[in-house]
């Protein structure tokens, strides 16, 4: 009989069971594959690393212009990828590890609940049956697959695939202009391939401040990406995708089809249980609670925000209220990063949000240039910082585009978070020189 049970070990399940663990409760996690889920297997971990390549590429080949000469510069794919697999392997072996520290028995094998009667909770794996007395579901996400013609019969990628390739292909059209088509867009590019993106909204990345969304989209036009938007794919072949636009109907051959239109939480194996649903996932109270007392949720199954961040959060609070220390998960400061070239990142509200929501705000903006360092490592960029400060003067979002957007933004996790205002945050001494403190430059542009 164990304490608790786990179904699914990425980020959520295995922050959960090292939690669990070093509190004192006998855990049982259950992983139908690698342990670190599909953020650390094939979706976060194995991208940022393949980007991390493809942007030194480009700056070995853009280095003329910051006083550094090379020649014969190139790429070799096949090493950019095993180089992936190596430092998949080796974060792999890090959890485990953990999991080995903190006595947590890890179950290979899809684990599958057959009942709970509140006190008892009965889990089937691999033709052997398990009892817990609490359970957490943390069973992620998998690719959305849309009802498009022609698919169930045409050759096509999705993020996996593209992640276990070991060439670059000449052309690629891709099917949705989000956060991992973006970030996909850039790899090819950068290597030379020519990118198409097909987007059914008007703008790319949808929920991201779409001023930013903008200036992201015309970095990468610059650099030959074609888009084409509020369009709609009406058919998808092995080597080409139609797609229908208010001119009319567009036929785009390419050697790769690039399938990106989202990814949806799995339910497989928690169907006996009948828990109250949330979206396409599973309804969960603040201390990550389902409608069963003794089941709780994190991570991509409660259709949230589907980020690996927030899975860790979550299952931090689930696990601290299994343990009786009061804990509750909040979502108005939850941070969005784009690992593109330059790098975008948001938090809290943007202004269409406000605006849909009837807010009054004011929005504060400033340029990257007004950062020195931003400027001595970004030549020829421009970049946004800006800030969305509601009616009592509190930092209710901020967002960046410009490098290194990613280890900025948690400054506004922290500001948004404590609630503080803009004459709190203008108090702050941040450190020079550096990007980071456009921040402070873009408060004080009254």
């Amino acid at each position: 009989m164990f304490d608790l049970a786990i179904l699914g070990g990425g980020p959520a399940g295995y922050t959960a069971a090292e939690r669990a663990g070093a509190a004192g409760l006998k855990v049982i996690l259950f992983e139908k594959n690698q342990l670190g889920g599909v953020c650390l297997n094939c979706g976060c971990i194995p991208t940022k690393t393949i980007l991390y390549s493809t942007k030194l590429y480009y700056n070995a080949m853009n280095g003329a212009k910051y006083g550094i000469k090379s020649e014969g510069v190139s790429f070799e794919y096949d090493k950019i990828v095993a180089r992936k697999n190596k430092v998949v392997r080796k974060l792999v072996a890090g959890i485990r590890a953990k999991m080995s520290n903190h006595d947590v028995t890890v179950v290979t094998g899809e684990g599958s609940v057959k009942s709970n009667d509140g006190k008892n909770i009965i889990i089937e794996c691999n033709g052997e049956n398990y009892e817990a007395a609490k359970l957490l579901i943390c069973t992620g996400s998998e690719t959305m697959i849309p009802p498009i013609p022609g698919l169930d019969s045409a050759s096509y990628w999705t993020s996996t695939e593209a992640l276990d390739s070991k060439v670059v292909p000449e052309s690629i059209v891709i099917i949705g202009g989000g956060v991992i088509g973006m970030e996909f867009a850039g790899i090819y590019s950068t290597l030379g391939c020519k990118v198409t993106v097909v987007e059914m909204a008007a703008e790319i990345l949808p929920g991201v401040d779409q001023e930013i969304a903008a200036m992201l989209r015309n970095e990468f036009a610059k650099k030959g990406i074609a888009f084409n938007l509020s369009s709609k794919v009406t058919k998808i072949e092995t080597n080409a995708v139609t797609y229908e636009d208010a001119e009319g109907e567009h036929r785009v051959e390419t050697a790769q089809v690039l399938l990106s239109v989202g990814r949806k939480p799995v339910k497989k194996g928690i169907e006996a249980l009948n828990l109250e649903p949330f979206r396409n996932g599973i309804q969960v109270n603040e201390k990550m609670q389902t409608s069963a007392e003794n089941i709780y949720a994190a991570g991509d199954i409660t259709a949230f925000s589907l980020l690996a961040h927030t899975a860790v959060r979550e299952a931090e609070v689930a696990v601290n209220n299994m343990i009786g220390k009061e804990d509750a998960m909040s979502y108005k400061a939850i941070p969005g990063v784009i690992y593109t070239n330059p790098e975008v990142a948001g938090i809290g509200e943007t202004e269409e949000s406000m605006n849909q929501k009837g807010l009054q705000y004011h929005a504060m903006k400033l340029p990257m240039t007004f950062s020195g360092r931003f400027v001595a490592e970004n030549e020829g960029g421009k970049g946004l910082c800006k800030i969305i400060v509601d009616s009592s003067e509190k930092v209710v979002g901020l967002h960046f585009i410009g490098n290194p957007s990613s280890e900025m933004i948690s400054t506004g996790a922290v500001a948004i978070e404590a609630g503080m205002t803009v004459e709190q945050l203008k108090k702050v001494v941040f450190p020079h020189p550096t990007v980071s403190e456009i921040i402070k430059e873009t408060l004080f542009e009254e």
